[in-house]
């Protein structure tokens, strides 16, 4: 596990503003340090940068259209998670979820949780990108254990939302579906189609088309028609963390401290008037080739072939046609 000073201290190394053996002064790693963090703010927004893509389940409830997503938890309508759990150190041990699910990047709250608790990764949970009973790694250390408690979580506002889908778990009379349930596409709408909605009230058994507005700090989710039941599974890549301190704990992938450390040496280069060609071509090619390998990895399968979302909307193969007729417009 690698800390940020040490990424600054190798690339301040690298364009030659240290020598071997020297150590940043505190102005010079703080520069660095905001500037790591725009760099990871800026890899963000850069598709085939983003290693992980989050799963985001929620239930939805009878007669609500719009949900918020993002820090303003306080919402009696957010989307996030509420499960059993403790910790000792810096693991967290999930014993039972009681609603949503617990996943990497969620942000803690609940008696006895710190200010900024986040989850960095899993490691008995079970699954993937969605999680459940198990331990959890978390980004602070607690010196004092905190003993079995509720605790809510709650997602990073997504950049936008890639797919999603609705799971049914009752049947029409109320009885339970055999082998937990039935999952239905749903359509991820642009504003443009979304306004084209005429009843966006219109009730209907489960949600068949959603539209994600991101805002600035929490986002909005609106779905359609007025669903009465149904367990929501939204998919969205995962945000890089910003690190608190140069002495933050930092948990990613093979390749991407190296990549870090040779684009904050390219971004450092202006800043320390290094102007020597021959260095400035060395690094910016160590960087671009760094970034490169990684998109490589992360590049994602040609799609198959499918519907237009707009239309899914209306023609999924479902029994949610007959609040329509048939048609979306």
């Amino acid at each position: 596990m690698t800390q940020p000073i040490d990424i600054i201290s190798r690339a301040l190394k690298d364009i030659g503003a240290l020598a071997s053996g020297e150590t940043p002064s505190p102005d010079e790693a703080q520069d660095a340090f905001d500037m790591l963090n725009d760099i990871i703010d800026q890899w963000s927004n850069e598709d085939m940068m983003v290693f992980n893509v989050t799963e985001i389940i929620w239930p939805v409830i009878s007669g609500q259209v719009q949900y918020t997503i993002g820090p303003n938890h306080a919402s009696p309508n957010f989307i996030g998670a509420q499960f059993t759990g403790s910790i000792s150190g810096n693991i967290l041990t999930v014993t039972s979820v009681l609603s949503g699910a617990v996943a990497q990047g969620q942000t803690l709250s609940g008696t006895g949780i710190t200010d900024g608790t986040k989850i960095l990764d899993s490691l008995t949970g079970a699954g993937g990108n969605v999680n459940y009973a198990g331990t959890y790694l978390l980004n602070i250390t607690y010196p004092s254990p905190v003993a079995s408690t509720t605790i809510q979580a709650y997602y990073q506002k997504p950049l936008g939302i890639d797919s999603a889908f609705v799971r049914i778990n009752t049947s029409s009379n109320g009885q339970p579906i055999v082998n937990g349930g039935l999952d239905y596409p749903i359509a991820i709408l642009a504003l443009d189609d979304y306004n084209m909605i005429g009843l966006k009230t219109l009730n209907g058994p489960w949600p068949k088309a959603l539209y994600f507005n991101p805002n600035s700090d929490s986002g909005n989710v609106f779905v359609w028609p007025n669903p009465a039941q149904g367990e929501i599974h939204m998919f969205a890549q995962t945000l890089f963390r910003n690190y608190a301190s140069i002495n933050d704990n930092i948990n990613l992938p093979q390749g991407y401290s190296m990549a870090l450390r040779w684009c904050l040496a390219e971004r450092l280069m202006p800043m320390y008037g290094k102007a020597s060609q021959t260095q400035i071509a060395m690094i910016s090619a160590y960087a671009g080739q760094a970034k490169a390998t990684l998109k490589r990895t992360n590049m994602k399968p040609m799609q198959s072939a499918r519907f237009n979302d707009a239309l899914l909307s209306s023609r999924q193969k479902d029994a949610g046609w007959i609040l329509t007729g048939g048609f979306f417009r």
